[in-house]
């Protein structure tokens, strides 16, 4: 990170209101310095051997591993989320996609050879994009800079990361993991600094070659257009509002659980989460009995207490924020079968919001907290049609016993990422992205090592033939011997 910040900035733990620590900021001229930086480190990492790139991947996962209970801390403490939830999910799930990337920068494939035409070898390489400028999101602040950071190093690239400036704590303990590693000088650099300023100055520059941006759908629009003016490539994983479909021959019990479990993680801040819960009508008034009793169980508290499963929101001002959506929705004729009422400071109850209209508020827009709307539906087709019927589409599920059911909602339900009779896991080896304003582009798996890189076709004579037949079509004496 540049010298000469201009000003401090309290990274708080939302749950306490504490200051956990000051960090300072990068102004608008450091920007230009790290992707500076960035760019002189460009070659040599390009040129460094697949395997040893994958070696200190490998290392990194190794480091995450052994200070677990330290990130895993740091990140509940900045978040807000409970250390279940830190050393359970965030931690191990980054430990594996630094392995699994490591791996992957070993198989990078292209084409195979072969003479599409009788005089020249056709090739495909793969090659870095340059340099990245990546943007991470707050709610998940170690696992968002890993998906961005890991695949984009594996495939030689460098980058210049700019975490959110509420919770940038772990960001730059994976960047020092990385130091340790063996990482060359200025292939990562942590930028530190809000996105009006530091994180637009980012993605205008004119030495970034990518922009990688995980957060909101507005903001997103906002950085798709100022990387247009380049123009350059970019990745964009924006907001959500997860449909879970629930057929009238699905188990009850399954649902029920994956409902609550899909709609609280990380305080509902997560843009796959369950928001939209669909049922079929005769399954409908038993499934919401048995949402709202499980929600009443659900214990609210110090996320640093392991036996709590629901921490704080990310600041007061999120939980204001979701408490107005769910306000309105009640003022508008909706009731909640359970919470509805917001507690002190940034902390939110698990509610379950009942007879909202499908055009509504509650419905069509992203909550970003732990609240979930159910609506009956009759036929199949009608709860297809209403799973699409949002600008969102990163993630769904479908719960039923009918295979033939299953495939239908996986092919007709246009998101991403499509469960069946779960919501929410996701795996290294399998691909993550959304479709319409969800964006674009793909993290994890090998797909995602591809969205970092360019495809150069190399076309290689092979007859030795001076002057080539079609040459008379530019001068009638090339097919003179």
């Amino acid at each position: 990170m540049s010298a000469a910040p201009t000003q401090l900035f309290p990274v708080c733990n939302p749950a306490t209101g504490q200051v956990i620590e000051e960090i300072q900021l990068d102004r608008v001229a450091d920007v230009d310095v790290a992707v500076r930086t960035a760019r002189r480190a460009l070659p040599a990492w390009a040129a460094t051997p697949a395997g040893e790139r994958a070696a200190i991947l490998n290392r990194v996962s190794i480091l995450i591993a052994e200070g677990a209970e330290e990130f895993a801390r740091v990140e509940t403490q900045q978040c807000g989320k409970p250390i279940r939830l830190s050393r359970e999910f965030d931690i191990p799930v980054t430990v594996d996609n630094a392995a699994f990337f490591a791996g992957a920068a070993r198989t990078l494939e292209g084409k195979a050879s072969g003479e599409y035409s009788a005089l020249h070898t056709s090739t495909i390489r793969r090659e870095p994009v340059g340099v990245i400028g990546s943007i991470a999101p707050w709610n998940y602040p170690l696992n968002m800079a890993g998906w961005k950071i890991f695949p984009a190093l594996a495939a030689g690239n460098t980058v210049v990361i700019k975490p959110a400036e509420i919770t940038p704590l772990t960001t730059l303990m994976l960047a020092e993991a990385f130091a340790e590693a063996g990482l060359p000088d200025g292939v990562l650099t942590v930028l530190l600094g809000r996105g009006p300023d530091v994180g637009e100055a980012l993605v205008g520059h004119s030495g970034v070659d990518m922009v990688s941006f995980t957060g909101s759908t507005p903001v997103g629009k906002r950085i798709a257009e100022i990387a247009a003016r380049g123009p350059r490539r970019v990745h964009l994983e924006l907001g959500g509002k997860a449909p879970f479909v629930v057929f009238d021959d699905a188990d009850l019990e399954a649902a029920i659980h994956g409902a609550v479990a899909a709609t609280l993680i990380n305080g509902g801040q997560d843009c796959t989460a369950a928001t939209r819960a669909y049922v079929q009508r005769p399954l409908f008034t038993k499934f919401v009995d048995g949402v709202a009793a499980l929600m009443e169980t659900v214990r609210m508290g110090d996320p640093e207490d392991p036996a709590t499963d629901l921490g704080s929101l990310i600041s007061v001002a999120q939980a204001e924020r979701v408490h107005g959506f769910v306000d309105r929705a009640l003022t508008a004729g909706a009731r909640a079968a359970c919470g509805g009422k917001k507690p002190e400071g940034a902390f939110y109850a698990p509610t379950l919001i009942v007879d909202a209209a499908q055009d509504s508020e509650i419905v069509q827009d992203e909550v970003f907290g732990p609240v979930l709307a159910a609506l009956p539906f009759d036929t199949d087709d009608d709860g297809l049609a209403l799973a699409n019927d949002t600008r969102y589409g990163l993630a769904a599920s479908a719960w039923t016993t009918d295979v033939f059911r299953a495939q239908r909602a996986s092919r007709e339900i246009a998101a991403g990422c499509v469960w069946i009779n779960d919501h929410i896991p996701l795996i290294s080896e399998m691909p993550h992205g959304g479709v319409k304003a969800s964006g674009y582009g793909k993290d994890l798996s090998s797909y995602a090592l591809e969205e970092y890189t360019t495809v150069k076709h190399v076309m290689s004579e092979i007859t030795g033939v001076a002057r080539k037949d079609w040459h008379r079509t530019v001068f009638a004496g090339g097919h003179h011997a």
